[in-house]
Formats: structure tokens, C-alpha cells, sequence
């Protein structure tokens, strides 16, 4: 089936709609692969669609008084064509109403599902995750509605949050919670993808300062950039979840934002972000920089929020190649007397060395149970987000002193061009891409641009080598500059480049 997207809201950028229609596409697969609709025979549901249409505040808010009688905005609303409950029809022998497209074939028009951006914004702030993850949320639910799944009775409103919690699995957003919850509830009549059976799956949180090397481990482990690297600290912004499958396990890594002593809001989110990643997770990875002599304050806090939480850790004594294996023995030593670790492992993230060492203790240490992601994902990252963070590693390597961290990458437009006769959605020929970088001065603004504008061509030279790696296809890149003054304390802002917490709390 497929969902037909309508941007009829005023102030909502087309951009935007864009970056959330491949969670929305994902939705429809699985709500077509899992037999939500177990009355729609096979060949009809694969024709079938939704449409789903944003307006502005004003209008759901009308069309709520006028449907349900309540004069008031809502998040979402739901019209069903088909009268059915939990997936099947009432009157069974009833017949469905086609229409026709505009070739002449037959197909099933399954409703309209109606969302208001501004209230999925402020339930994106309140439950602290991703607008993408809330938009999705509101689709699948909505999905569901439209096939008579409900929530008015208890047995009903069980059956409809399963369905959910797997749904948002399937597209990689579900809540680490809820991820659990869908692999303690599996049914047995379910058909699970091949590949999804392991002897242990969980969260791992990778924790430690900044710069000592936890998006290098994610990097290697994915065999990827997954995660940009930079000499200079504070470089990861936001948790990226990172999938590494071996035969029989699946790690779901979440390389968070180096712990600091925050100056901004954005700070405070990325600090945030981190502990609530902790006290989530599994396990935790602790990475410490090999070449510090000793424990500093850092590490004693990040140590202490972990024996709050009573986790399991894993110390990992990282850049070891740099230096010699006798000067690890006093900081091994060290760090001993602050924490009973589970093991302790001098690795090189840049390397390799003990890698795979370290991954068969975590491993250990997960609980059993199915993947949780298909074996194929190697991130829950976008291509547009991992885009984004290509171009904003540039800026970390051409420019200095504070202007880096005074950036933000927005992607205004991901366009794939594909090659006539394109067998699947990776046949592409290009991909055009359009950029915003954010920074806070004129004058900051003066130096990424540069003279002639020579240095924001070599960022963007140096960007689209690194996306078409990832792509694995020609990049059109076009960069532009704006200058949005503190943006790194301003709510609205922050939220609009998708710096939210985590932490529902």
C-alpha cells in the first residue's frame, strides 16, 4: 500500500514534510507485511492507500467542532471508508468499493488521516522525543484506526498498542522501552523477517568526555560513517543508534554526546541526552582516553551516575596505540578503585585492536531474545541526517576556535534522480541536495563563506566526497550560509534543527 502525503499547512516547509515521508513509506510496509488488515486480501491491500494531510491549527481544530463536537486543536484525526474492527470486516459480505486510477485498474481507498504539525511539536517537547518519531506515531495509530482498530475498550486499546509498538519497531523508532516490550509480547502467529532470531539483543550506551574516540568505535564497527569524527571535543550532538550484527547477537549502540560542563541549552540537551541514554540501556560502554594519566572529574560523575543506576560497565581504555602497554598499567589501576567493572579492555577504536574482544563481552551481557532490528540496519540514522553531519564535519575540520561549535546543518531539500528503468529505490543516478549552514555572527558568516568564497566551496567539495560514499551514487551539493543569532539557547530554533531531549522526564 502506499500513503499519499498533502502539505496543506500554512508555515509547514515542504522540506520538512520531505524528511519524514521514508519513516511514513516504512510505516506502510509494515502495516501492509504484518496483516493488519487480515480481511483485505493480499493483491488489493498492495494497491491500496491512505492519504495523509497536514493543515494548521485553525483548521483541525474546525474540523474537530464539526466531527466530533469538540472546539478545540487536536494532534491527529482519522476517516475511515471500510466499516471494520481489529483488521476485519463487520459484514462480510458486504463489497468493497473501488475506485479507479488513472489507468483503469482497481484500487481501495482506505481513508484520510488528518495531523496538525504544531500540536505533534509540542507532544514531540513533552514526551522528549524526535518530531519524526511523533508524526510517525500519529501515522501508525491513525493507520490502524483506519482498518477499526480502537482504544474505547481495554481488551481492544491492548490489542491496538501492540500493533503500534511493533509498527514503530519495524521503522527503527521505537522507544528503547517500548522495543523491549514489543520482543516480550512477540506472537507466535506473527511472521518475522529472516534473520531476526538472535541468542542476545539490547542497548548498549556508550558513555565517556568528549574526543576519546566513541564515534571512531561506532565508525569501525559499522564499517560506516555513521558518526563524524573531529579533533575538536563536543563534536557528536545528538544519540545515534548504531546496529552491530554478529550470527546470533544484535548491539544497539548509542554513541552519546561527549559529557561536559554545558555553557547553552544546546549543551544542556546534549549532556541530558547522554545520562538519559545511561539509565536506559543494558549496559554501558565507558570509554577513557588511554594517554590521560588519571581519572578526572568526569569520569568519577559518569561513574557515579552509573552506580546510581546499579549497570553493568565495560571499561574501555581507548587510543592504546598510542601509547605504550606499561604506562596503561597505573590508569587501569586507577580507574579500578572507582568502579566494580565487568571487565576492563585496552582497545584502539582506530585500529581495531581488542574490538572484537570487547564486543563479545557486550554481547554477554544483553538479555536473550529476538532482533530488534532487521539485520540489514546498520543505523537509525536518515541519509538526510547523516548528510547533514558530513557537512558539519567539514566545518569542524577547515574552521577554528569557536566558530564550529556555533554551527548547525539544516538539509532544505534531498531530491534522488533515478536511472531510467531503476530497479529499486537504490538505483539512483544522483542525488540533488540543497543545505542551510547556521551560524551566530557576520562574522562568522565571513569566515565560512571565505575570500571569493573559497573556503565554503571546500567544505562543500570535501562534504559531497564523503556523501557519495555514502550514497553510492553522483551528489549535486549546494550550500548556503545564515546567520541565527544564539540559536544555541533559543527553544524554537533548537527545536526546528531537532536538538530535543530524550529524557521524558
Amino acid at each position: 500500500m502506499r500513503i499519499n502525503i498533502i502539505n496543506d499547512c500554512t508555515g509547514l516547509e515542504d522540506s520538512k514534510v520531505e524528511s519524514w515521508k521514508s519513516y511514513i513509506d516504512k510505516l506502510a510496509e509494515s502495516f501492509e507485511s504484518r496483516g493488519y488488515a487480515s480481511d483485505i486480501p493480499l493483491k488489493v491491500l498492495e494497491s491500496a492507500y491512505a492519504t495523509l494531510t497536514f493543515i494548521g491549527e485553525d483548521e483541525i481544530r474546525e474540523l474537530n467542532n464539526e466531527q466530533r463536537g469538540i472546539d478545540k486543536p487536536t494532534d491527529v484525526l482519522s476517516f475511515p471508508i471500510l466499516d471494520m474492527k481489529n483488521g476485519k470486516l463487520i459484514d462480510k459480505d458486504s463489497e468493497i468499493d473501488f475506485e479507479l486510477d488513472e489507468d483503469g485498474n482497481k484500487v481501495l481507498n482506505l481513508g484520510d488521516i488528518i495531523i496538525n504539525p504544531d500540536t505533534a511539536y509540542e507532544n514531540a517537547d513533552k514526551y522528549g522525543h524526535s518530531i519524526e518519531r511523533e508524526v510517525s506515531f500519529l501515522t501508525a495509530h491513525s493507520l490502524l484506526h483506519l482498518v477499526g482498530y480502537d482504544h474505547v475498550e481495554k481488551t481492544d486499546e491492548s490489542v491496538m498498542i501492540k500493533a503500534q509498538k511493533q509498527m514503530m519497531n519495524d521503522i527503527g523508532l521505537a522507544l528503547e522501552d517500548e522495543a523491549c516490550e514489543v520482543t516480550d509480547h512477540m506472537d507466535d502467529n506473527i511472521a518475522y523477517p529472516a534473520g531476526s532470531i538472535a541468542k542476545h539483543c539490547g542497548y548498549v550506551s556508550i558513555l565517556g568526555r568528549p574526543n576519546v574516540g566513541k564515534s571512531t568505535f561506532i565508525n569501525y564497527i559499522t564499517g560506516m560513517k555513521v558518526a563524524i569524527v573531529s579533533h575538536k571535543p563536543q563534536t557528536t550532538r545528538t544519540n545515534i543508534r548504531s546496529i552491530y550484527n554478529s550470527d546470533d547477537s544484535q548491539i544497539i549502540f548509542t554513541d552519546t554526546p561527549g559529557v561536559h560542563n554545558p555553557s547553552n541549552k544546546l549543551g544542556k540537551i546534549m549532556v541530558g541526552n547522554s545520562f538519559a541514554s545511561a539509565k536506559n540501556a543494558d549496559a554501558i560502554l565507558f570509554i577513557v582516553d588511554g594517554r590521560f594519566p588519571e581519572p578526572g572529574a568526569v569520569e568519577k560523575k559518569l561513574l557515579d551516575l552509573c552506580r546510581e543506576n546499579n549497570k553493568k560497565v565495560v571499561l574501555a581504555v581507548n587510543k592504546s596505540d598510542d601509547v605504550s602497554k606499561e604506562s596503561l598499567l597505573p590508569l587501569i589501576s586507577a580507574y579500578s578503585e572507582l568502579y566494580d567493572y565487568v571487565d576492563i579492555v585496552p582497545v584502539s577504536a582506530k585500529t581495531g585492536d581488542n574490538i572484537d574482544v570487547l564486543l563479545k563481552i557486550l554481547e554477554g551481557l544483553l538479555p536473550e531474545g529476538p532482533r530488534l532490528f532487521d539485520s540489514e540496519y546498520m543505523t537509525d540514522q536518515s541519509e538526510r541526517m547523516i548528510a547533514a553531519e558530513l557537512i558539519r564535519e567539514q566545518i569542524l575540520h577547515f574552521t577554528d576556535q569557536e566558530i564550529p561549535h556555533g554551527t548547525a546543518v539544516e538539509i532544505d531539500s534531498f531530491e534522488d534522480k533515478y536511472k531510467e528503468g531503476a530497479a529499486d529505490e537504490y538505483d539512483r543516478e544522483c542525488v540533488v541536495i540543497k543545505a542551510t549552514i547556521i551560524c551566530e555572527k557576520d562574522s562568522h558568516k565571513a569566515i565560512i563563506i571565505g575570500k571569493g568564497g573559497k573556503m565554503i566551496k571546500r567544505i562543500g567539495t570535501s562534504a559531497r566526497i564523503n556523501i557519495e560514499r555514502l550514497l553510492g551514487c553522483k551528489v549535486y551539493l549546494e550550500l548556503f550560509v545564515k546567520v541565527r543569532e544564539d540559536w544555541k539557547n533559543n527553544d524554537t530554533l533548537l527545536r526546528s534543527y531537532g536538538f530535543r531531549s530524550e529524557d521524558d522526564n
